[in-house]
């Protein structure tokens, strides 16, 4: 009964102070550790010791299959060399820079410098990923980062298993490198035939509950044999993950896909909350052992800042070395704003403190080495996870535009829907009912509209057609679920028939179109082109602007009477016409009778261009 209140005050409370941490705009991580802190040293908490097994085993297998299944393939693929660099380069260079400094200020034998340095040299997923979302970063750091912190944990628990070696007796610089190899290679192979395997079974499992469960035991279908075998579990589980990931749209329903996304991102956040707050509570005991263990004081502190500050600035000098070296001989590729966010990023984690747990009773100062790794997780979070916000703002890096991505959102489904009506053709049959042939096609019509309408900006009474339709289905919806539920309540249907009804109209709420709720928050910057313009003659061929034929109005509007969403003008002639969205939708019958095959839009602030013909943005 201990145990059990225990985990519910454990996830309520991280729970709670995640959910104020968001609505503040703060470090989660960074608040979640000193919550821990404080609570320690209240005297109705407990000692918290986590054992190294929980974390490798329960914890971080999970908390790297959902960052993977999240991970791009192909950007995976575009970062490689970086992504190398990073978590195999960068990990090996911070683990020998730290136990050169331990070994120099403590008295303690290499082998167990070494053990610490590799404890401390990953920086950590679940941090990285949190402060990046946070600080609005450019996609392509993120990314970076996110892969990065994937695959260092691999290189981090190699290099510590080496040093444990090393403290027990000799070790070979090929045992070491074999050792590499094994984790590297066998990790990948394995995670790749448990993905196999998975999307084999996945394929022939259409119950979204089956399928979820399936899922939830994927990340120790991999961790669990590639570690039985000496390969590296961590590399085991990402690769799995990646490859589930980028296979799920063709081997999976979309109602487990569904239901799988929401698992793991509940699964995530609870994780991610309880983490770090147990982080947190173990400070007291930790800094107590150390401050006992009979080393002199100062000694002690010397060495925190010492072991503190090579890691943050190791990873800096790894980083900015070639790039300087780069723009030396004229080759610079990436700016040195992005250098210089990376080689800030380096906040460290729960794996930190899982692997120094690993470390034998037997080692030297063993008190002091979890002490210091307990200080390198809390200054990186404290340090650079509270100042690379402010770091961003003052290179003034601009993060994912809200813009931007509705730009790609409606040319994506532009091009979807497309390919769907051509589908739909191909299909229809002689007995094909009209009406529904009607229905399917205003269905995509309406959902790529939904994506169009976003990218103007209506005069504030202005309710665009989506946005009306969504208004008015939402509140049939909630009469429609109410009248059943007075049903249940009179007790005159069976159950069972009233939760099938229930979740019909619960599924048909969640398709309702919601690119973007945040209409409030998107900022009023000019839409550069985001896609599409490649291969289209007519877009290259035509002007990014004209001199418009007339005043800003849809002039075929006012003389019916109509009312326009948002205007659109032609790059050839400067006609003004209504979009799609609109009821007489001149701009596409302009183009019927002009041919002329590009228009652009003429909202404030806006600077794209549509081809008719090809089908294409610019």
């Amino acid at each position: 009964m201990d145990v059990a209140i225990g985990l519910v005050v454990l996830i309520g409370s991280a729970t709670a102070l995640a959910a104020l941490a968001r609505r503040f705009g703060v470090s989660e991580p960074l608040v979640l550790t000193l919550a821990g802190v404080a609570a320690s040293y209240l005297p109705m908490v407990p000692q918290v010791h986590l054992e190294p097994e929980v974390v490798l085993l329960g914890l971080l297998p999970p908390l790297l299959y959902t960052a993977a299944l999240r991970t791009s393939l192909v950007d995976f693929k575009d970062n490689l060399r970086t992504i190398a660099s990073l978590s195999v380069g960068l990990v090996l260079f911070s683990t020998f820079a730290v136990a050169l400094v331990v070994w120099w200020l403590l008295p303690v034998p290499f082998a167990a410098a070494v053990a610490l340095g590799a404890v401390v040299a990953p920086p950590d997923a679940v941090a990285a990923t949190a402060v990046a979302r946070r600080t609005g970063m450019p996609r392509s750091i993120v990314t970076v980062l996110e892969d990065e912190s994937l695959f260092n944990d691999a290189t981090a628990l190699v290099a510590l298993r080496s040093a444990i070696a090393a403290m027990a007796g000799a070790v070979t610089a090929w045992q070491i490198g074999g050792d590499f190899l094994l984790a590297a290679v066998g990790g990948a192979v394995i995670g790749a035939v448990v993905a196999a395997a998975l999307a084999m079974l996945r394929r022939r499992i259409t119950d979204p509950v089956l399928d979820t469960s399936v899922s939830l035991l994927a990340p120790f279908l991999a961790y669990l044999p590639a570690e039985h075998f000496h390969a590296s579990g961590v590399i085991a589980v990402v690769t799995c993950g990646m490859i589930l990931g980028h296979g799920a749209q063709r081997w999976q329903g979309a109602a487990s896909r569904v239901a799988e996304r929401t698992n793991w991102r509940t699964i995530q956040f609870i994780l991610e909350s309880a983490v770090f707050l147990i982080i947190g509570l173990q400070v007291r005991w930790i800094v107590e052992a150390a401050w006992g263990s009979g080393l002199d004081h100062g000694t002690l502190a010397v060495a925190a800042v010492g072991v503190l500050a090579a890691v943050m600035l190791a990873r800096p000098v790894w980083v900015f070395t070639p790039v300087l070296v780069a723009r030396l001989f004229g080759r610079a590729t990436e700016p040195l704003s992005h250098a210089a966010v990376v080689s800030w990023a380096g906040m460290r984690g729960v794996v930190t403190l899982a692997a120094v747990l690993l470390l034998p009773d037997s080692t030297p100062q063993l008190p002091v080495l979890e002490l210091l790794a307990l200080v390198v997780v809390g200054g990186t979070l404290l340090v650079q996870g509270s100042s690379l916000p402010w770091l961003v703002r003052l290179l003034k890096l601009r993060g994912p535009s809200r813009e931007e991505d509705a730009l790609v959102k409606a040319d994506l489904l532009q091009q979807a829907s497309t390919a769907g009506l051509a589908e739909l053709d191909r299909r229809i049959g002689p007995d094909t009912p009209e009406p529904v042939i009607e229905s399917l096609r205003q269905r995509l019509i309406w959902r790529s509209n939904a994506a169009w309408e976003r990218l103007g900006r209506p005069e504030a009474e202005l309710v665009t057609p989506t946005a009306e339709y969504r208004r008015l289905r939402l509140a049939m919806l909630a009469a429609e679920r109410d009248a059943v539920l007075r049903v249940r309540d009179a007790g005159s249907v069976d159950y069972e028939v009233l939760q099938h009804v229930l979740a019909r109209l619960d599924l048909e709420e969640s398709m309702i179109d919601r690119f973007d709720e945040n209409d409030d928050e998107r900022r009023a910057e000019p839409l550069s082109t985001a896609a599409g313009a490649q291969g289209c003659a007519h877009l290259d061929q035509a002007p990014l602007s004209v001199e418009p034929a007339g005043e800003l109005v849809c002039q075929a509007c006012v003389e019916e009477g109509l009312r326009w969403v948002h205007l659109r003008m032609c790059t050839a002639c400067g006609n003004i016409g209504c979009c799609e969205s609109s009821i007489g939708d001149h701009a596409s019958a302009h183009y019927r009778n002009s041919a002329h095959p590009v228009m652009r839009s003429v909202e404030p602030g806006e600077a794209w261009r549509w081809c008719y013909i090809d089908q294409l943005l610019g």
